[in-house]
């Protein structure tokens, strides 16, 4: 893997660390009401759901992480996770309709990817 891939990899998955932190700790707390724009109400009716959710972006840096360290599967793991990150930040979008969502989720996959795909 070169340098920029590993650079790449290392951002999403430090994302990924900083929303699974934002979702479990920080929900219903004045950090994360103001990221996700919530009323503390309605942060604290989802807070279960939140923690399950930034549970799965630590299971996606995790497994960027474990791309970066296991050099004989790098390729398929990077490929792997980066995907599941893309359609996540995809779909995110969509669903919430919220763009930003894909500019700080999606589209660093997607460069991760075509990276990956494209450098060997």
């Amino acid at each position: 893997m070169k340098n920029l891939q590993i650079f790449i990899l290392a951002f999403v998955a430090s994302e990924h660390i900083y929303f699974m932190i934002l979702e479990m700790v920080y929900w219903d707390k004045p950090k994360g009401l103001k990221a996700f724009g919530l009323k503390l109400e309605e942060a604290k009716a989802s807070k279960i759901l939140a923690q399950n959710q930034g549970l799965y972006n630590g299971f996606l840096a995790a497994g960027l992480i474990w791309a970066i360290l296991n050099k004989s599967f790098s390729f398929e793991l990077a490929s792997f996770f980066l995907t599941c990150v893309a359609i996540a930040g995809i779909f995110g979008s969509i669903t919430t309709k919220k763009i930003k969502l894909f500019y700080i989720q999606g589209i660093p996959a997607i460069v991760g990817i075509i990276l990956t795909l494209f450098i060997k």
